[in-house]
């Protein structure tokens, strides 16, 4: 056996398994969900009526499925922006550390590690619990504030606190560790040069080195987040939701598929895959428009 060929076994069988199971739990189901919204599937995964595009022209039209995508645009104009600058405001503290920085790199990424089910459990029975026991509660009583009913108020908005809190202690560390690989990339030889040219330390020295090093890091930051934003669920179905079942009022759109797709009022497979479809579409055109927008190209890159 020729050494091309046992590199060539060797490549594929580390590569192979992946793929098999990329292909397997991964592109099958997003084909064949694209096969289901050309279909009347009700309760059905295998359907016989073809529909053509009237399972996308009624997700088009349907008013909650669009009124899901407008909770999103309010939870990404938020989460996306305080994601970027905190995760950032850290990164650059824990890198000017001169002591224990692995130590409060491996704290702040910790929570990237816990499961977004199990957190959303925490911030709703322990830390924003609608009674005078959750920390919340149990804090502003100490200011003689009477227990606020934090996922029920609707006039504030009060469920908009718990949400974003728990996606930014479980995202901000991976973030971090993101920026703080950049930072470690930047050639000090760079901040020597300025501080001879008369650059004062701070602000100048950030605008001028640092953020335009970071560039290709920034922009990558900001196109996960929004990624991540659109395919938020875990969060708001177990912070939202109870045995009464979800309110209409923050339901993103992959908790609107769920219940269209899964809902006791019926399983209507082909609206459903509709709708994801057309997300999918709609995240895709986001992400090449923000690319666009920041020049993520071979020059942001370089």
């Amino acid at each position: 056996m020729s050494r091309k060929t046992r590199d060539t076994l060797a490549f594929w069988g580390f590569v192979g398994p992946f793929l098999i199971g990329l292909a397997v739990f991964a592109y099958l189901p997003i084909g064949w969900s694209v096969y289901l919204s050309f279909f009347d599937a009700r309760n059905t995964v295998t359907p016989s009526v073809f529909v053509g595009l009237d399972n996308y022209a009624h997700m088009l039209g349907d008013g909650p499925f669009l009124a899901s995508l407008g909770t999103f645009s309010v939870f990404a104009v938020v989460i996306v922006p305080l994601t970027f600058v905190l995760s950032l405001a850290l990164a650059l503290a824990v890198h000017q550390l001169k002591f224990a920085r692995g130590f409060f790199r491996s704290v702040f990424f910790l929570p990237f590690a816990c499961s977004y089910v199990v957190a959303s459990l925490v911030w709703k029975t322990s830390l924003f619990s609608g009674v005078r026991y959750g920390l919340a509660n149990t804090v502003l009583g100490l200011f003689g504030v009477d227990p606020v009913a934090w996922t029920g108020t609707v006039d504030p908005p009060l469920y908009w606190i718990v949400l974003v809190t728990a996606r930014l202690w479980l995202q901000l560390g991976f973030y971090l560790i993101l920026f703080l690989a950049a930072l470690q990339r930047i050639p000090g030889q760079l901040y020597e040069a300025a501080w001879l040219d008369g650059a004062k330390p701070g602000w100048q020295v950030l605008r001028n080195i640092t953020l335009p090093q970071l560039r290709a890091t920034s922009v990558a930051v900001l196109l996960l987040n929004l990624i991540n934003a659109y395919q938020a669920f875990d969060e708001f179905y177990n912070i939202m939701g109870d045995s009464r079942g979800y309110p209409p009022f923050a339901r993103p759109p992959l908790v609107y598929l769920y219940y269209t797709s899964l809902g006791s009022g019926g399983q209507d497979l082909g609206r459903g895959s509709a709708g994801a479809v057309l997300l999918a579409l709609l995240i895709a055109l986001v992400t090449l428009l923000q690319g666009r927008l920041f020049r993520f190209d071979r020059g942001a890159l370089s």
